[in-house]
């Protein structure tokens, strides 16, 4: 399957293609669903780093389609990781329903890139949902003894299933349902922030990472209201609201 024009652009920025291979799925819960791969040599060749992701592409009516996704618990000695799925109405979450082992999918590398600040916090906050479960994870095991403060915006019941690592006694888990497109998040974090920061915010770190329009509003009242430097926040908006009837 050809890329398209998205495809083109990727290779002018050193996009680097593979082609992973299915090996499993597990149903996490009715909306989120696991899939094992193999990674197609991809790891040996370009490394591992924290909240590391790649765009799958997926067919399309005929025209190519990507999406990005992150790589949870990646092993480069083994060549494989997992990656999870939220699942709604669209082409990916579509082909994650379906995938079985021997199935294959094409991928890109490009635009993936984080590391640990330094120094390195020693507070952590976070604010995600089920998209960006997979990062949260990862951003979380690169600094397990780091106290962790994470918002996390739910949209169904059995988002409270979730795998998410934050058990450990120096994390605290705020839930949030989704409500208002998000707003009732963006509420609640302008709420207690400022108080969990405190007047010294030099050794904190804020990461964002949910939808667009929320992840815009959230990155915006850090570095602006709360008067964090730009290498203390990192913000990535991971999904759009689609429009109804879009896919």
């Amino acid at each position: 399957m050809g890329h398209g024009w998205e495809g083109v652009v990727l290779k002018l920025f050193r996009g680097r293609d593979f082609e992973f291979t299915v090996t499993g799925a597990e149903q996490v819960t009715d909306h989120y669903r696991r899939i094992h791969l193999a990674d197609g040599g991809m790891l040996a060749a370009t490394g591992v780093h924290p909240t590391m992701w790649v765009r799958l592409w997926f067919d399309d009516a005929g025209k190519p389609h990507q999406r990005a996704f992150t790589l949870v618990d990646p092993d480069p000695l083994q060549g494989t990781f997992s990656m999870e799925f939220a699942l709604h109405e669209g082409r990916a979450s579509d082909w994650a329903r379906d995938a079985k082992p021997g199935d294959r999918i094409e991928a890109t590398l490009q635009g993936s890139g984080f590391t640990v600040p330094d120094p390195p916090p020693s507070r952590l906050f976070v604010v995600g949902d089920a998209a960006s479960l997979p990062a949260v994870n990862s951003l979380l095991d690169v600094m397990p003894e780091v106290p962790a403060t994470i918002w996390f915006e739910t949209r169904h019941p059995s988002d409270a299933e979730l795998p998410l690592r934050a058990g450990a006694a120096h994390h605290e888990l705020r839930p949030v349902s989704r409500q208002d497109g998000g707003a009732a998040l963006v509420a609640e974090v302008k709420a207690a922030l400022p108080g969990l920061l405190g007047d010294d915010r030099s050794d904190a770190f804020v990461w964002i990472a949910c939808d667009t329009a929320t992840t815009r509003v959230l990155a915006a009242y850090v570095r602006k209201e709360l008067g964090l430097p730009k290498d203390r926040v990192n913000a990535l908006g991971y999904w759009r609201p689609e429009k109804p009837g879009a896919r």
